[in-house]
């Protein structure tokens, strides 16, 4: 699985076909287009499961606080079973889902795994096939030191292994260093484990959930071995979580609105900043969409609350997901109508320590010479005090690139 590009490339996208020749090749950004093809279908299926978690390819995706495991700063480290049989049984898939939950017991904690899906460009002589599909198997697992003392001790010594090989747990804010396919699953892992790790007990009754459908659900189990323990019926209280027909809890996906913004005469953009940024440092404006919003209408909104710009018309260019903790970016380009509308105001909502329109020159010099993550320098070429811009691995970059190079900006003398 070689991909040394940040960028994803995937083959669809080089296809023609009349949506391409008509709105131009698809953009696909960083965290997005997996190599791995999930199969959702079979997340219930425990023989097919159990076969892949006990295949010899199988690669684990190791992470420890939301820290990935890795071999250095650009290259998770996929861990083999040996590594760590401490924390997993290999029978942790042998019992169906309804036996699982059947004979729960909150005294006994399992660390969170995760099947993430199979890698079909990667077959191997003896690799791993389940009736018509085949190649390699991931997973993911989290090794903090939490749960029941014997899992914090088995999670101690599985990470123990890890370090005595010269593997460390990368301690950044925003992970981006990685290659486009290893970001991907990445962000599948991290998302799915801090999901996990949030959902851990019942929002209505507060009772331990468990995992189901290898991590991407969870169940408010009906009854708790633990009771016996202590002279009560296994039978726990009623709760409308077992006795509804929403009886599981979900992954939760916030989606959110990141959008470049033209002016009237198509010759300026408007970027803003936050205080955490460098000097310098601006980027497209952002914000979550609101119950009963359509993703124009929270573009319109989040612009005017937080630079005082009153939008037109209003285009959906690209997603990007975001692990942290599980946005779903949904990036636009809009337009103002009328150069009235274009009057900065920063009173409404104080997000932004300041919001400016750029000349598109200056953003084209930025995008050549000035970006670069927040917590990096810009890059060769750049000038102290010039405008700095996030990098192309960010959705933000690819909606600047994408605002100052659309059609009908390639004739500005006609406008």
């Amino acid at each position: 699985m070689s991909n040394n590009s940040q960028i994803p490339n995937p083959a669809h996208i080089q296809a023609d076909s009349m949506l391409a020749r008509r709105f131009g090749k698809e953009t696909v950004n960083y965290f997005s287009s997996s190599p791995l093809n999930r199969l959702s279908f079979l997340r219930s299926d425990h023989p097919f499961l159990s076969a892949a978690f006990k295949h010899p390819s199988t690669r684990f995706v190791i992470l420890k606080d939301l820290a990935p495991l890795t071999r250095s700063p650009t290259e998770l480290y996929y861990a083999k079973y040996d590594e760590v049989r401490k924390l997993l049984p290999a029978s942790i898939y042998d019992k169906s889902e309804e036996e699982i939950i059947k004979e729960h017991d909150s005294r006994k904690t399992e660390p969170h795994l995760i099947f993430l899906g199979v890698d079909e460009t990667d077959k191997q002589q003896d690799g791993f096939s389940w009736k018509i599909y085949s190649g390699t198997p991931y997973f993911a697992l989290d090794v903090s030191e939490k749960g029941s003392e014997e899992q914090q001790h088995n999670a101690k010594e599985v990470v123990n292994g890890f370090e005595a090989q010269g593997l460390s747990f990368l301690q950044a804010r925003v992970a981006m260093t990685f290659s486009a396919n290893e970001a991907a699953i990445y962000a599948q892992a991290r998302a799915l484990i801090d999901w996990n790790t949030r959902n851990s007990y019942c929002g209505t009754c507060g009772s331990r959930t468990i995992s189901v459908n290898s991590g991407t659900k969870r169940a408010c189990p009906p009854t708790d071995a633990a009771r016996v323990a202590e002279g009560k019926p296994a039978e726990k209280p009623a709760c409308s979580t077992r006795t509804t027909i929403s009886n599981l809890s979900f992954p939760r996906t916030d989606p959110t609105i990141i959008v470049a913004v033209i002016s009237s005469d198509a010759k300026r953009i408007l970027l803003g900043r936050s205080k955490r940024f460098p000097p310098n440092w601006y980027s497209t404006l952002a914000g979550f969409i609101e119950p009963a919003e359509s993703v124009e209408d929270a573009v319109r909104r989040e612009v005017w609350e937080e630079a005082g710009v009153t939008l037109s018309r209003v285009i959906i260019h690209s997603t990007q997901p975001w692990p942290y903790p599980a946005n779903l970016m949904i990036g636009a380009i809009a337009q103002v109508s009328d150069p009235a509308h274009e009057k900065i105001n920063l009173e409404h909502d104080p997000e932004l320590e300041d919001a400016r329109w750029f000349e598109i020159e200056e953003v084209e010099e930025a995008l050549r010479v000035g970006t670069s993550n927040l917590d990096q320098a810009a890059g060769p070429g750049y000038k102290e005090g010039s405008l700095r811009l996030p990098p192309p691995t960010a959705i933000a970059n690819q909606l600047i690139q994408a605002a100052i190079n659309i059609d009908f900006l390639a004739d500005k003398s006609k406008m």
